[in-house]
């Protein structure tokens, strides 16, 4: 069974569907609380298996696949690339480099501008890892027609809009090192 089936199976299960399934479904809040799980979920387990193919984060694959894609990226290229902070991409850039993963490089008339190279060990990894190197959540929103991409980013904004506690700076903070910072510091696995 297709993932997309099993989990509109699953959503379905708990809802009272009568003696058939009906052909439109009224979502509750609780069933779009379970989509929101299996998202989330779906992310966690991706960015672990990354973790053990590869020894980096998915944050850091992401990373690995853009320079892979446009060797020479600075900073601020990778970090609109990856929808992130630049500070945030400095983390990752800083992590990856103590690995020996990727290499910096000043060049040209302004030595101010730095370019990312991955390092022939960044290359194996790049062989070797799963894909998508962006993450299933980034692959899923690629995925999705123009119309329903546009109606989902206008539903999550007034779901947004309504929360009454918000960071709203974690936008720009990848979500596989976040759940995973998260679940370490709450001894979650």
């Amino acid at each position: 069974m297709k993932q997309k089936e099993q989990i509109e199976e699953h959503i379905l299960s708990g809802l009272d569907t009568s003696a058939s399934i009906p052909t439109r479904v009224k979502f509750e809040a609780k069933d779009v609380l379970m989509l929101f799980r299996v998202v989330f979920r779906s992310v966690q387990k991706h960015s672990g298996w990354v973790e053990k193919q590869c020894q980096v984060s998915s944050a850091q694959l992401w990373v690995m696949w853009e320079l892979l894609v446009s060797p020479g990226l600075r900073v601020s290229d990778l970090s609109r690339a990856m929808a992130i902070h630049q500070s945030t991409a400095s983390n990752l850039l800083d992590k990856l480099e103590k690995k020996d993963l990727l290499h910096r490089e000043r060049g040209g008339s302004d030595h101010r501008v730095v370019r990312l190279y991955l390092t022939p060990a960044g290359l194996d990894v790049m062989q070797r890892a799963p894909r998508p190197a962006q993450g299933v959540l980034m692959e899923a929103l690629n995925a999705l027609p123009d119309a329903i991409l546009e109606g989902l980013g206008k539903q999550l904004t007034t779901l947004v809009e309504t929360l009454d506690l918000k960071d709203e700076g974690s936008g720009l903070e990848p979500l596989a090192e976040d759940m995973t910072q998260t679940n370490a510091q709450e001894g979650i696995r």
